[in-house]
């Protein structure tokens, strides 16, 4: 079962301005083959189809809790791209419009059309190619050394994508999220590196970073390296998972640093309206209106006798 939790990882930024077609790149951090709708979905099959967890339990431990930590991260890409297609001004949005005017017309030009016609506006389980996400994503072996191979694997593809979004952005809410998943992908890659150097004896972190791109390099990851958030692996359960400490131990290939397990959640920050206009996307609703409904409910219905 899961606990959720009202709030997402990382404080955001407001976005500078509505920007649809950045909304339309950052989706390929949510749908695509390496967003975080595959780095969910790969780790929470594995841990379902985990073979022998008593024996082998700090694998199944750190797998298992890395894909709860995966969950808050499609929120937080999700958040992302419903703040570039809202804008910085809410309340302005949501003033009363005219359906006959064609309030959408400036948005038929834009990179993903169904934002607007089947998003409401906001994110949807797709790609930046407008591809939805598929299961054939994922990958889930029954052999443990190939699971993990394979997700040390898919947390570089992740890296890389995400660089190259980086790279796209002129946004600070997309950098920030950018620079935050980095950091925290780069903490999952390095410990899937850890467990299949404890599993084999291959020095496989050696290859990291990978890209080739230190974290410390972009602004918006360093902030966060400096609070060290690459040397935390969160436990997102009160009681389980004890033992991914016998993994997620020792340094950090980055900086030498030491790495360790800490119950303590993210500080995180508040989860804003996305902003949506009211009037354009669903019927408008007025205070009467309300009014009359709740007379309609608390009036009491006559006993048939």
């Amino acid at each position: 079962m899961f606990l959720r939790i009202d709030k997402l990882q990382v404080e955001l930024p407001q976005p500078k301005e509505q920007n649809p077609n950045a909304a339309a790149g950052v989706q390929e951090l949510l749908g695509g083959r390496f967003g975080e709708m595959s780095t969910l979905m790969n780790y929470m099959y594995q841990s379902f189809n985990f073979r022998n967890k008593k024996a082998l339990k700090p694998y199944y431990d750190l797998i298992a809790n890395i894909a709860a930590e995966e969950l808050g991260h499609i929120e937080l890409v999700a958040a992302t791209v419903n703040a570039l297609l809202a804008g910085p001004d809410i309340t302005e949005k949501e003033k009363p419009v005219d359906p006959a005017k064609s309030p959408l017309a400036d948005f038929q030009d834009v990179q993903n059309l169904q934002h607007f016609i089947a998003g409401g506006p906001g994110a949807l389980v797709q790609d930046s190619r407008n591809i939805p996400w598929t299961g054939d994503n994922v990958f889930s072996s029954g052999n443990l050394m190939l699971d993990l191979l394979h997700n040390f694997f898919l947390e570089g593809g992740a890296r890389n994508n995400k660089l190259r979004v980086y790279e796209m952005s002129t946004d600070p809410v997309a950098k920030t999220m950018i620079g935050y998943l980095l950091v925290r992908g780069g903490v999952h890659q390095v410990a899937y590196g850890k467990a299949l150097e404890k599993l084999t004896g291959v020095e496989i972190n050696k290859m990291l970073p990978m890209p080739n791109i230190p974290t410390s390099k972009i602004p918006e990851s360093k902030k966060f390296m400096d609070m060290g958030f690459h040397q935390k692996l969160y436990r997102f359960s009160p009681n389980d998972y004890q033992d991914m400490g016998q993994i997620w131990n020792g340094t950090h290939p980055d900086d030498g640093s030491e790495v360790y397990v800490t119950d303590e959640l993210p500080e995180g920050g508040d989860l804003k309206d996305g902003g949506h206009d009211s009037a354009t996307f669903a019927p408008e609703y007025d205070m009467d209106m309300f009014m009359e409904m709740a007379k309609k409910l608390v009036t009491k219905v006559p006993t048939v006798k």
